[in-house]
């Protein structure tokens, strides 16, 4: 009798631990990363209530043809600059180069920049920014980043870029946060239809 009471007290703990657990969503390995942060309190950008509230990002279905292969020039030369921010906060940058690539036959320029002052884990990183026809609409009025490493670039100039990983600078999520202002260059005169959609706050 004994037993079966350990039994039956045993599975029923493990059931309430499995009810506990909120599966991680997303398509993606990219989609998953991002909401397991967003839900972890020690990491989100999210307020209080924006956490309370987190159910999962919304993201555009994910789309093969946001995943390009861009040719990289890069401009050694170019000065170094104050990235403005949304803040009084000013950012050190420097151009690192022009990606060029094509979508649905139209051909695209973005600058890429490296910030001059990065924290050591940061010195492989590159910073993308671009505005599209979706801002303000579908995704964040301020425009979109993605993550690219001088690790990406192959040894025949060539970067993929994957706009299905584009992502919300914090500002987005909450007021607290200082985030670089994506420069009008870097307007893509088009919808691209993939990465983190927008986000609305909790009243």
């Amino acid at each position: 009798m004994k037993k079966l009471l350990l039994l039956i007290f045993t599975v029923s703990i493990l059931s309430c631990n499995s009810q506990g657990k909120r599966t991680v969503l997303g398509e993606s390995d990219f989609q998953k990363e991002m909401n397991t942060k967003f839900k972890d309190a020690s990491r989100s950008p999210l307020t209080k209530k924006g956490l309370k509230n987190f159910k999962g990002l919304d993201f555009f279905p994910i789309d093969k043809k946001y995943t390009v292969k861009a040719e990289l020039v890069k401009t050694p030369d170019a000065l170094i600059f104050d990235f403005p921010t949304t803040t009084d906060r000013v950012a050190m940058y420097k151009k690192y180069g022009i990606l060029s690539f094509s979508i649905n036959g139209e051909d695209f320029n973005l600058a890429i920049y490296q910030d001059v002052n990065p924290k050591p884990e940061y010195a492989n990183h590159l910073f993308l920014p671009f505005l599209d026809n979706t801002n303000g609409n579908t995704s964040y009025k301020g425009g979109r980043f993605i993550d690219v490493y001088t690790t990406d670039i192959q040894s025949d100039g060539t970067v993929v870029i994957d706009f299905n990983e584009a992502y919300n600078p914090y500002c987005a999520y909450s007021d607290r946060y200082s985030c670089p202002i994506t420069p009008k260059d870097n307007y893509l005169d088009t919808e691209i239809r993939a990465g983190v959609m927008a986000y609305k706050k909790p009243e």
